[in-house]
This record gives C-alpha cells, sequence and structure tokens, in this order.
C-alpha cells in the first residue's frame, strides 16, 4: 500500500492521525482539503510531502482547467494557488521543492504537469530502495557488526515516503538483509509519531522492537543500547546542519557522548543548498494544544503558556554520516556537502 498516489484525478493518501487504531484511505479532490490534510498531518514526512505539493498542483490545474472550459489554462491562477500550498508547512524543504518542480512543467499544460508529479513519486520510491541499501552497508562498516541494534526518533518508514521510507527504510533492509538484532523507536512527543506510525510499522513488518520513551533514548545510549542512531530530515543545510523531530539534537549530544554513529537519512531532494546553516531554518511551532493535551484530553492547568517547536537542527559536526539514494556524506569527518559527487541510483 503506497501513503500517497494519484488515482483516478485525486490524491488518495493514508490518514495518518487515526493510526494505528484505524486504516483509512482519504481522497482529496480539492486543493483546501490537502493543505488542511498537510497542516493536521494527516500526510507528513518529507518526502511524502514532496509528492503532496506536486501532486497538489496538478490537482489545482485540473481544477482551474475544468472551471475555463475551453478558455487557455490561467497559469496566474494556478500558480497563485500553488502559493498556499507551497507555505502550508514552513520547515520541510520538501513541500517547496515538488511545488516548484511541477510548476516549471506549466506552460506546457494539465498533462505535463501531473506526469512530473508521477515522475517524483516514481522517484521517490527508487530512492527509499537505494538509501535502504547505502545505509545498511554503511551501518556494517561504521559498527564492524554483521547484526546491530539501533535507535529512531518519529517516524521515517513508508508513511512519511511513498514506499518503504528513509532512516526507517535502512532498518528494513537490514531486517530483509538479516543484520537487524532489534530497533529502539522513540515514541516522539507529544504527537507520539513513533508510538503510533514507527511501532505499527515496525509491527507489520515483523521487525523485534521496543519502544521507549525520548527522555529515556539520552541514557540508554550512554548505557550501550544501541550501536547506531538513525534519524531522517525535513532540511538540510548547505553546511549539512539537518532539521528534524525534535528530540533530534538530544539523541546526537548523547551519540557523541557515547561513541556511536548519528546518520541521517534523507533524499537529496531534502537538501537545500540555498540555506547556508541551520541557524537559517525557519522552525515551526505548532502552538499550545498539542503540549497541554492529547486525544481530547486536557493534562495542563488552563491559562498556561507554552513553546512547542515541532523540529531542533542537529549541528553538522554532530553528524557521523548523510545518507542519500546518490552518496554518503561524512560531515563528523570534515567532508561536505559540496565535496562528495553524486553515486548512480543502488537497486
Amino acid at each position: 500500500m503506497r501513503t500517497i498516489d494519484w488515482v483516478d484525478g485525486a490524491i488518495e493518501l493514508i490518514d495518518q492521525t487515526l493510526l494505528p487504531h484505524r486504516l483509512e484511505v482519504r481522497r482529496v479532490t480539492e486543493l483546501p482539503e490537502l493543505i488542511d490534510d498537510i497542516q493536521r498531518l494527516a500526510v507528513r514526512g518529507a518526502p511524502a510531502l514532496g509528492v503532496a505539493g506536486a501532486m497538489g498542483v496538478a490537482l489545482i490545474a485540473a481544477a482551474v482547467e475544468a472551471a475555463n472550459g475551453d478558455e487557455e489554462l490561467d497559469r496566474d491562477e494556478v500558480r497563485r494557488q500553488a502559493a498556499l500550498l507551497r507555505e502550508a508547512r514552513p520547515t520541510a524543504v520538501n513541500l517547496s521543492w515538488g511545488v516548484d518542480r511541477a510548476l516549471t512543467k506549466l506552460d506546457r499544460g494539465t498533462a505535463a504537469v501531473l506526469d512530473e508529479a508521477l515522475t517524483i513519486r516514481d522517484e521517490d520510491i527508487a530512492a527509499c530502495v537505494s538509501m535502504g541499501l547505502r545505509g545498511a552497508d554503511l551501518t556494517r562498516e561504521l559498527t564492524g557488526k554483521d547484526r546491530v541494534r539501533v535507535m529512531t526518533i518519529c517516524n521515517t518508514g513508508s508513511l512519511a515516503t511513498v514506499e518503504r521510507g528513509t532512516a526507517l527504510g535502512v532498518i528494513q533492509t537490514l531486517l530483509e538483509q538479516g543484520s537487524l538484532e532489534e530497533a529502539f523507536p522513540l515514541e516522539t512527543r507529544p504527537l507520539l509519531q513513533g508510538a503510533r506510525l514507527t511501532a505499527w510499522e515496525l509491527q507489520r513488518m515483523e521487525a523485534p522492537f521496543r519502544l521507549i520513551i525520548d527522555s529515556a533514548g539520552p541514557f540508554l545510549l550512554s548505557r550501550g543500547i544501541a550501536d547506531a542512531v538513525f534519524i531522517g530530515a525535513d532540511r538540510i543545510a548547505a553546511n549539512g546542519d539537518s532539521a528534524n523531530k525534535i528530540g533530534s539534537f538530544s539523541l546526537a549530544l548523547a551519540a557523541k557522548h557515547a561513541g556511536v554513529p548519528f546518520i541521517v537519512v534523507a533524499p537529496e531532494s531534502t537538501v537545500d543548498m540555498s540555506t547556508a546553516s541551520g541557524a537559517a531554518i525557519e522552525i515551526e511551532d505548532r502552538g499550545s494544544a498539542e503540549v497541554t493535551g492529547f486525544g481530547g484530553t486536557r493534562t495542563a492547568p488552563e491559562g498556561i503558556g507554552t513553546v512547542n517547536p515541532a523540529f531542533d537542527v542537529t549541528p553538522h559536526e554532530l553528524i557521523t554520516a548523510i545518507v542519500t539514494e546518490r552518496r554518503v556524506i561524512l560531515p563528523g569527518s570534515g567532508q561536505t556537502l559540496s565535496g562528495v559527487p553524486f553515486e548512480p541510483l543502488r537497486s
């Protein structure tokens, strides 16, 4: 099952807010629906947002074309609506990347926009396979072990992409190759993407794993529970600084203390060479409701203030490796994104 796809003129996506209790596929036919689904995290994960952005432009172009009848496609109107989609979530660069890439085909018509969106979908599937293979080989090389124990945060599996995943895709590849001893997903407060989504995916792939609370991760790393830490990324700056789910920075510090490889796994589309460093990455604050309560039940006193960053930024010097579908960069060893050439996809 694909997390997001184009089916008979509409976007179909798994509503991730309902997992793990109910698996439901939503059919999205209008832009306001898609923007709402992105903002309420029905669809999430940097690569999946890239696909959603591109398919959203195809949805917009088809609607504008239908509204204009026999008249020429109003490209300015498509771009105006696409700008609304582009800004639906600010931190993940893939959303704007997917929108912008689909818009490059707008002058060739609606069909060309859709073809580009489907190409982005297919490229994401191939990229996840390649990242899994590169990441699995690198993990065995860095740890010197044939069977490894790994820790991860948030959800970076097929639910964050189209199929397989980024960081969790590496874990799946290790499992398929007989190299996974155990996985340790963090619950990922405040929305519990690790507990709700990653645990659900690991269970479905029949992987050995145990769920742990976020605040236990750094301590358990110091006690040797894992051989490596995998995270995804929502934006990688030109210097290698990486934005990911809040809690990633704490794991990077703990991994450095424990001497454990800290590995970022993300597609090349997540690399933003126009952002010089992590200091320039806008960090989304998702407001008070996620912190003061959960599942409709208030857990904090009325009237209190909150700070709720959805992401943090791990400095490049704390990152052992960045794995993409085309290369492996070692920022902790002084390698730079601009200094490591691309390689062919692996399959």
